[in-house]
């Protein structure tokens, strides 16, 4: 039986083949990785290394919870796990916007939105829109969604929505103009705290070679 010296936790879904690259790079063997396989488990016997592939809402809680020493998931999971851990490096890919949008039909003719009482504020990131509420000093009632926020606009279940996006093109599509640009997000290394301490040689030098990738690819390195 192998005795791991990390395990890594990466996030399905979009952030999932840019993780495997860059731990590619660095010297791990995750060429046969797959996060569309049944398998949600993989290793890398060689390095002691073992990969596990998670929701990415998940990861914090695995991280945290010290059944993954190390993860990669997006700034917008690690604010709204809200868990105890560090974030050790930005890794750059990934970057969205977190945006504040309306229904064209209720901007006026300046393109400004009339704040009024009993506005409703659709969201898979309540976190996110309670603390730009508290920033500008605004009420609003959160309805938090898991998925499909630009339908609550439609249907009257919400006057806005906070969400999170790359190119807006879903927002366009759906006739929602964003009204301010509240937060980014972008990939995060995170480790659990124990194990910082613990496994410190090991991960320092995983995270120098990231560092010097992302220094050689004019990437940020610090969250």
């Amino acid at each position: 039986m192998t005795d791991y010296s990390l395990t890594i936790a990466l996030p399905k879904g979009k952030l999932f083949a840019p993780s495997a690259e860059i731990l590619e790079q660095i010297g791990f063997n995750t060429r046969d990785f797959s996060d569309e396989s049944r398998s949600l488990v993989f290793e890398d016997p060689a390095r002691k290394a073992r990969f596990i592939i998670c929701r990415p809402t998940d990861i914090p809680t695995y991280v945290e919870h010290g059944a993954a020493d190390l993860g990669i998931v997006g700034k917008d999971s690690i604010i709204e796990a809200a868990r105890n851990l560090y974030e050790l490096v930005d890794l750059g890919f990934g970057f969205c916007r977190f945006v504040i949008a309306a229904p064209r039909q209720a901007l006026a003719g300046n393109n400004s939105y009339a704040w009024k009482p009993g506005v409703r504020i659709a969201t898979k990131f309540p976190l996110i829109a309670r603390d730009y509420l508290q920033r500008k000093g605004l009420q609003a009632e959160i309805i938090k969604l898991h998925g499909n926020v630009e339908l609550a606009p439609l249907v009257g279940l919400a006057d806005l929505i906070v969400d999170l996006v790359s190119t807006g093109k879903t927002l366009q599509e759906n006739n929602l103009v964003p009204l301010e640009e509240i937060g980014q997000a972008t990939a995060r290394l995170i480790v659990n705290r124990a194990s910082y301490r613990l496994k410190a040689a090991e991960i320092n030098m995983l995270v120098t070679k990231l560092k010097t990738i992302l220094q050689t690819q004019g990437g940020e390195v610090t969250p």
